[in-house]
């Protein structure tokens, strides 16, 4: 359970209220470099199956990354025949780059991406983003490993997929099973925070905002997809596989660390359903003694190899005090996260100190156990303390498992639950959309878009780099200033 006062900074997950509004529920990217033979029939079709399948209001951007042919000839075409179509011309490369600044600048609620090639078939993008408008999810991401997909490719591109998964699953502890499928979606409100802490320009950019999403206990829906390999993919294998490595080993480093405010992705108190009072179940008694035995377990093996070391040096008595000092503060900083589930550095310290309490606790119980043991024998052997200490630390487990649930991660709910309250009245902001995102203000509802009217119009010459989500616009421009200082950086689109 939870123990941390800090709210977090995003609201609560909630259903997007239906209703009939103009602005889109569902703005779809389509990241594109030097795509003029398959840009139109991409966009034609998936335009007609939204127009079908969707019923809300969406949107189609293209995001042209510096393309050198005709490509932003084709998108302006289709921005000018299809009201719900829209071009964005970046002139730096970089398919990260492109979705990070066209999703910044959308006020749509949710957010989505796919390949211009569109192998994935489209009868999965309404289960993509449902999750996202239901409130249940906050990212979503198309899987072609799930063992009901139906995939077509060959066994180069299918081996090297498996094994990158593999690996971050191996080296990141990634649970999700996909991370290169071009189909994800995401809520605006999650990427608002997410973004701006995902460094990746290119297409290692997609794995690095679902591992920070993950480990900051977001939720990711995977949705099993049908999918038909591109034989004309201009995608470069090996040089995207060395940059993608790069990346694993710069997020291992950084998670590793610390270095990530992950905290701002909590959700509030409360929305995760184990932070709530159930009559008759205990909370997470279960879940927590199995963290904790195996967090014990762990640091038992690490205190008697301390404990070792340095009496190879020094006394018993110091060794002890030595192994249970490093041994407990591990301990206490494992436990923090691991059985009971505190996230973000508030409160640290205070844990660690009452940690030290209880390692006084267990330093007292040891310590007497060995003085007990020296004064019954004048040479004891190592295997005899090793036995004692054993038994002493046993005791003391179980000990520190109570203070621990008791005092040190006790529940303070009452006090948490009212800074919550106070830290999520939301203030009112007249310049905002017709609606937004649960917890970010007093909105409309929802956009549907209507069966048999007219399709709205849109005043596409202004759409541009320039647009901010807010509705202030800037002068219009076909260059961006970049997202992030070594954007300006030349980087080959891969």
């Amino acid at each position: 359970m939870r123990t941390d006062s800090s709210p977090g900074n995003l609201p609560a997950r909630e259903h997007l209220p239906a209703g009939d509004a103009g602005t889109p529920v569902l703005d779809v990217v389509i990241p594109v470099y030097n795509e003029e033979k398959d840009l139109q029939p991409c966009v034609l079709r998936l335009h007609d199956h939204l127009k079908r399948t969707f019923p809300y209001a969406f949107r189609i951007t293209i995001a042209d990354n510096a393309s050198t042919d005709t490509t932003p000839l084709v998108s302006r075409r289709l921005e000018t025949e299809l009201p719900e179509v829209r071009a964005f011309r970046l002139e730096q490369k970089g398919r990260g780059r492109a979705l990070r600044t066209v999703w910044s600048a959308s006020e749509a609620p949710i957010l989505a991406y796919m390949d211009v090639d569109l192998s994935t078939d489209l009868n999965a993008l309404l289960p993509l983003v449902a999750p996202l408008i239901s409130g249940h999810s906050d990212l979503a991401i198309g899987s072609r490993l799930s063992r009901s997909s139906r995939v077509v490719r060959g066994a180069k591109r299918e081996f090297i997929s498996r094994s990158y998964n593999l690996i971050l699953r191996g080296s990141l502890q990634a649970r999700f099973s996909d991370a290169q499928c071009g189909f994800k979606a995401i809520r605006r409100d999650v990427a608002q925070v997410l973004l701006p802490l995902v460094e990746d320009t290119g297409w290692f950019f997609d794995t690095e905002m679902l591992v920070l999403a993950e480990r900051a206990g977001l939720r990711i829906h995977e949705v099993p997809v049908d999918w038909v390999d591109d034989p004309d993919s201009t995608v470069h294998i090996v040089k995207t596989a060395t940059d993608d490595l790069k990346g694993v080993w710069r997020v291992g480093r950084a998670l590793a660390t610390g270095s990530l405010p992950l905290d701002r992705l909590a959700r509030p108190f409360g929305d995760d359903p184990r932070d709530r009072e159930i009559k008759d179940v205990p909370n997470g008694l279960a879940r927590q003694l199995v963290g904790f035995c195996v967090v014990g377990g762990l640091s038992t093996l690490f205190y008697l190899l301390l404990y070792s070391g340095f009496r190879v040096f020094a006394g018993s008595q110091i060794a002890n005090a030595l192994a249970l000092l490093v041994s407990a503060i591990a301990n206490t900083a494992a436990n923090r996260r691991l059985t009971f589930g505190v996230r973000g550095r508030g409160g640290a310290v205070r844990h660690q100190a009452q940690g030290l309490v209880v390692f006084g606790i267990g330093l007292a119980l040891t310590s007497g156990s060995l003085a007990a043991l020296n004064a019954a024998s004048s040479d004891p052997a190592h295997s005899t303390e090793l036995a004692v200490l054993i038994a002493a630390n046993l005791a003391a487990t179980v000990l520190r498992f109570l203070l621990f649930r008791a005092w040190v991660f006790a529940d303070r709910r009452d006090e948490i639950d009212s800074t919550v309250v106070a830290s999520h009245v939301p203030a009112p902001n007249p310049s905002s959309p017709t609606y937004s995102m649960a917890g970010q203000g007093s909105y409309g509802p929802l956009p549907q878009r209507p069966t048999g009217a007219p399709h709205p119009t849109y005043d596409t010459d202004r759409f541009r780099a320039g647009e901010a989500a807010d509705g202030n616009w800037r002068e219009a421009t076909m260059q961006l200033q970049p997202v992030r200082p070594h954007d300006t950086e030349s980087r080959e689109y891969r």
